[in-house]
């Protein structure tokens, strides 16, 4: 995910690759990432001192472990911004200090296409100025809204698990095209760009997904039937209890 962030804001010109520094301890994905043009590194420390912003890409158990590593890099003049899932500003902060500011986002894996979701939370000390800074890091990865810490994971069971009932969605649609006779790939490709096309209409036209519906269901036509077909498999009820069970195993993990 981090080196999907470098390639966002490099490749949307917003920073040079010459001031980008990646650091991992594996070698091998550093190697990976040198088409990017940008500095890379196996010691942490090193890529907080080089940088103005720090993005904290690990997993949660190593938060603690690599903010010790960056201490003596981190002040109150550099902004940190924390994608691991699951942990608080607050831990965050009493690690580095309330005088850093620092950022909690979540992230979701179509950012890796520049297609992402994000939904990011202000810590003590973060201004608007690391808000704006924070919009345009996660602006060249997708779509980036503000939301206050306690909705974080909301954000996580929708968005941030959500491709992957989008990935179950258009499975079933891919089968249910082999089922009523289309050929595997050609009904594969149909699904996906159908659930692509039609997540594009909602945003680019910004109507309501119920009015967007109502122009495709004609009276007494197929599409009414295949939503009641859905609406009597409990398909509407069956995505809202995903998006509450991811939810609230967010804040169990939290």
């Amino acid at each position: 995910m981090g080196a999907a962030f470098a390639k966002g804001v490099i490749g949307a010109r917003i920073v040079e690759p010459s001031e980008v520094m990646l650091a991992d301890v594996d070698e091998s994905k550093l190697d990976k990432c040198s088409a990017l043009g940008c500095y890379v590194t196996t010691n942490n420390s090193e890529a907080a001192g080089y940088a103005d912003v720090i993005l904290l890409a690990v997993k949660p158990a190593l938060v603690s472990t690599v903010l010790s590593e960056m201490a003596v890099a981190i002040g109150s003049h550099k902004l940190l911004v924390s994608i691991a899932a699951g942990v608080k500003i607050a831990a965050i902060e009493k690690q580095v200090g309330p005088d850093t500011p620092v950022i909690r986002a979540m992230p979701n894996t179509p950012c890796r296409i520049g297609c992402g979701a994000i939904g990011f939370s202000l810590g003590t000390s973060a201004s608007s100025r690391h808000a704006a800074i924070a919009e345009r890091l996660f602006g060249a990865v997708g779509l980036a809204v503000e939301v206050p810490e306690r909705l974080l994971d909301a954000v996580t069971g929708l968005s941030g698990s959500g491709p992957a009932y989008v990935y179950v969605m258009i499975e079933a649609l891919s089968d249910a095209g082999v089922r009523v006779g289309l050929p595997r790939d050609l009904s594969l490709k149909l699904a996906a760009q159908t659930v692509m096309g039609a997540a594009k209409m909602v945003l680019v036209e910004y109507e309501h997904p119920a009015r967007l519906k109502d122009q495709v269901t004609s009276p007494g036509g197929t599409t009414i039937a295949g939503l009641d077909a859905l609406e009597r498999a409990g398909f509407r009820s069956a995505i809202i209890e995903a998006v509450k069970a991811a939810t609230n195993r967010a804040e169990e993990l939290g």
